[in-house]
C-alpha cells in the first residue's frame, strides 16, 4: 500500500492582517507576516492532492479565478485572470479529469471557488467533472442559509451546483467513511469555532499521519492558542478545539497541513517554553511524499 501527498498550490490571495489575526495587535503579527501599504498581507490558498494506486484526491481547490475583476481587486486575488490551481496540477502530470475526489472543508470562496470555471466562462461550470464532491453536511447547510455576519464569505450559487452534479457526497459526523480506495486511511474530524461543521481530513499511511488544518490552523504563525482570525465565528471554542488538535498532534507526531501560510505547507509541532505549540520539521515543499 503506497500513499502519497504532493502540497499544489493555487491563486494567492491578500487579506487584512487585523482580520487573519483577530485580537492580536499589529505591533505584534508585523513581525510575522509584513503588511503592504493596504495593510494586507500574503496568503497562499495551498490544497493537498492525495494518490493512491492511481486514485487521486484533492483537498480543497483554493479561491481560484472566478471572481470578477472588482472583486479580485477587493481581496487581493494574485493573478486573477489564470486558474493557478489546474495549471500547478497539470505540471504534476495531473489532469483536471484525473481527479476522483475533491474533499472540502467548508465552502467559503478561498477553499471552494476553485471549483468554478474561471471568470469570462458563462454560464460558469463545475471543474473536476469526475470527481465526487465530499462536504460536511452541516458546512454545507451553512452556504445554503448563512449568517449575515458571514454571507459574503460564500458563493451563492455553489451549493445549488454542487447538488445538481448529482456527485455530491455529505459527511454527517466522524463515523462516516469515504468510498474508494483511500476510505480505510482517511477519517474526519469536525470543529466549529471557525465556522459550523468545519471538516478536516486525517489520512493516516504506514508511517506518517498528515491533518489538513483548514481554518482553523491557517499557518505556523496560528499554532499559538490564543491567535485566532477576525473571521472567526466563535474564537473561544476555536481555541479549545485548537487545543485537542495540539494535544493529538503532538502525541502521535501529526504532520499538519496549512492552507494559508506563505512559505510552510507542512509541519509537526511540539511543546517548548511557557507549553507554547511551535512548529518543528518544516517542509515548504511537499512532491510526492510517501506516507
Amino acid at each position: 500500500m503506497r500513499i502519497s501527498v504532493t502540497a499544489v498550490e493555487g491563486n494567492r490571495q491578500r487579506l487584512d492582517g487585523g482580520a487573519m489575526f483577530g485580537n492580536a495587535p499589529k505591533a505584534l503579527w508585523q513581525r510575522w507576516l509584513l503588511p503592504d501599504d493596504a495593510n494586507r498581507i500574503e496568503l497562499a490558498c495551498r490544497c493537498l492532492l492525495i494518490e493512491m494506486d492511481g486514485y487521486k484526491v484533492l483537498c480543497e481547490t483554493g479561491i481560484g479565478a472566478f471572481f470578477p475583476p472588482k472583486l479580485a481587486e477587493r481581496y487581493g486575488i494574485q493573478t486573477p485572470d489564470r486558474h493557478l490551481l489546474l495549471e500547478n496540477l497539470e505540471k504534476l502530470g495531473v489532469k483536471e479529469t484525473d481527479i476522483d475526489m475533491v474533499i472540502l472543508s467548508h465552502l467559503h470562496f478561498d477553499h471552494a471557488g476553485g471549483l468554478l470555471s474561471p471568470h469570462g466562462e458563462m454560464p460558469p461550470r463545475l471543474l473536476f467533472p469526475k470527481a465526487t464532491y465530499v462536504v460536511g453536511a452541516e458546512a454545507f447547510a451553512r452556504s445554503v442559509q448563512p449568517h449575515v455576519r458571514d454571507r459574503a464569505s460564500f458563493i451563492p450559487e455553489l451549493p445549488q451546483m454542487l447538488l445538481d452534479s448529482n456527485r455530491l457526497v455529505q459527511i454527517a459526523d466522524e463515523h462516516d467513511t469515504l468510498p474508494g480506495p483511500l476510505g480505510p486511511h482517511i477519517r474526519f474530524i469536525f470543529t466549529h469555532g471557525h465556522t459550523p461543521g468545519h471538516m478536516h481530513t486525517l489520512v493516516k499511511g504506514d508511517t506518517h499521519q498528515v491533518f489538513f488544518c483548514g481554518d482553523l490552523i491557517p499557518g505556523v504563525n496560528w499554532l499559538h492558542l490564543p491567535i485566532t482570525m477576525g473571521y472567526d465565528r466563535f474564537p473561544e471554542k476555536l481555541i479549545e478545539e485548537k487545543e485537542k488538535v495540539h494535544v493529538a498532534a503532538c502525541a502521535e507526531n501529526w504532520f499538519l497541513f496549512y492552507t494559508h501560510d506563505p512559505e510552510i505547507s507542512m509541519s509537526r509541532c511540539q511543546r517548548g517554553e511557557a507549553n507554547r505549540v511551535e512548529a518543528i520539521a518544516a517542509q515548504k515543499q511537499v512532491v510526492n511524499w510517501l506516507l
